[in-house]
């Protein structure tokens, strides 16, 4: 019997499960994919927006500005990379000047701070690679960037750490209220009991919602497709550069990441709720706007391309979060698209204070840590530090991914840390074995290896995304 049941393991769903471990409440969340961070949060921009997109009064623009306000101090007690780089909206024309303006009195409004719009020569001084046609641009300096699933697995696993329960591999096939309690049982059997359920199931909130006789939410699906450089093109911007935003999103943008690459995209196109496909029209757009937002982008070192596929509400085109009016004790956190990334530091504060505390009284719990070490990758250390360290574990002193320079440790560590890694991308977003140049060429059989050691599981059972993805088929004889 737990007092909250969380469902749905993405950044919102983490940030919620963190928040309600600072009281004392008993506290599980249930994924139905083998690992948390599965849906939009690990496909995503990782961009913590300024907040001058959305209208003035929307959840959107609230939880955006106070999510940005709130994100270095979340990144920092998560022990997670943060860096605010600032943010340019590009203009190429005298139309989208004035769109521009429009977007600062906006930005001004929701209570972003320090915006102004510069011209050409400022704009070529901080962005000496940005297009010859770019006449001007927003500048919003409290723009920056956070690793999404890296920031979803440390909240979740700073609840773990704080007594929380999660179940992977937990899909609702039914869910029931009596007396009082709420009944969620999985395809597999298995079930959870609470007396609060927050819906944070993303593209199945609506689903989720359903399964509880809440048939309110309606939730659609766009999928984004991106083009990821090598960290050798790094600096070739220095802020996050959009263009101006459409009724789709905030289109195509050429961005740093936290761990040195450069990020192309995304595209927002209707998607089917599962469709993560790439495909050469969506590669050629992302390529025509990179194009004619910066000079001779290096397309050349591209290592991979991915998409991504967010929620949005059908019809109320904001986030929803509330009790649902249908079913009592349901809390919905839904259609939580752009800028949910940013918001969720903020969003969980919110649905924990002013929801769950209409149901359960919040009790502060003393034992509550909310910091978490960071992952010292070995390579990143001194040589002082990495001697000190082979010498406590001489693990870390054997190299498995050459092109990230991740160890043998690394991989060890988390194999077993809360929430553990149970397969190749999921030692892949926590250490970054396999992100590099060869993507996973060289070093994806000794992580397996790695993976069957430290679990006991046989090597033909090691998966490379959970479910039925394995490597090896059998043994020969």
């Amino acid at each position: 019997m737990y007092d909250v049941i969380v469902i749905g393991g993405g950044v919102i769903g983490g940030a919620v499960m963190r928040e309600l471990t600072k009281y004392r409440l008993r506290v599980c969340l249930v994924e139905k994919e083998d690992d948390v961070a599965m849906g939009a949060s690990k496909a995503n921009s990782g961009i913590v927006h300024a907040g001058f997109d959305a209208p003035e009064g929307t959840n959107k623009a609230k939880f955006n500005v106070l999510g940005n306000r709130m994100m270095e101090g979340y990144a920092a007690e998560l022990g997670v990379k943060f860096a605010r780089i600032g943010s340019l909206v590009l203009a190429f024309s005298e139309e989208d000047m004035r769109l521009l303006s429009v977007l600062e009195a906006r930005g001004v409004r929701n209570g972003v701070e320090g915006l102004s719009v510069i011209g050409q020569a400022e704009l070529r001084a901080m962005e000496p690679n940005v297009s010859r046609n770019a006449v001007g641009a927003l500048y919003a300096p409290t723009g920056g960037i956070v690793c999404p699933y890296e920031l979803t697995i440390a909240a979740i696993g700073n609840a773990m750490d704080n007594g929380a329960d999660l179940y992977t591999g937990f899909e609702a096939a039914s869910i029931t209220k009596a007396n009082g309690v709420f009944t969620v049982k999985a395809a597999s059997g298995k079930e959870v009991q609470g007396k609060l359920i927050i819906n944070c199931a993303g593209l199945g909130a609506g689903h989720v919602a359903a399964l509880a006789g809440d048939d309110g939410i309606k939730i659609g699906a766009r999928i984004g497709e991106y083009i990821l450089l090598d960290r050798e093109s790094g600096g070739f911007v220095r802020h996050t550069l959009f263009t101006t935003p459409t009724k789709k999103g905030k289109g195509i943008l050429v961005s740093p990441t936290v761990d040195g690459n450069i990020l192309l995209g995304p595209t927002a196109e209707e998607a089917e709720e599962g469709n993560t496909d790439t495909t050469a029209a969506g590669m050629a757009a992302v390529t025509a706007s990179a194009a004619r937002m910066c000079e001779n982008v290096p397309l050349f070192n591209t290592i991979t391309s991915f998409a991504g596929v967010r929620a949005y509400s059908h019809d109320r085109h904001d986030f929803i979060i509330e009790e649902s009016a249908a079913v009592e004790g349901l809390i919905h956190i839904a259609g939580i698209e752009s800028p949910g990334l940013t918001s969720a530091p903020a969003i969980a504060k919110f649905a924990v204070e002013e929801l769950v505390s209409k149901h359960l009284p919040l009790r502060k719990n003393e034992n509550f840590s909310g910091r978490r070490a960071p992952d010292a990758f070995f390579k990143q250390l001194s040589a002082e530090e990495k001697n000190e360290l082979i010498a406590r574990d001489p693990a870390y002193g054997r190299i498995v991914c050459r092109c990230e320079q991740i160890t043998e440790g690394e991989i060890v560590r988390a194999v077993h840390e809360n929430p553990p890694a149970c397969n190749i991308d999921a030692v892949k977003r926590r250490t970054r074995a396999g992100m590099g140049r060869c993507q996973g060429g060289f070093c994806q059989p000794s992580v397996a290896e790695i993976i069957a050691r430290e679990t006991g599981i046989p090597l033909e059972q090691v998966t490379k995304s959970g479910k039925a993805s394995r490597l090896l088929m059998g043994r020969s004889k």
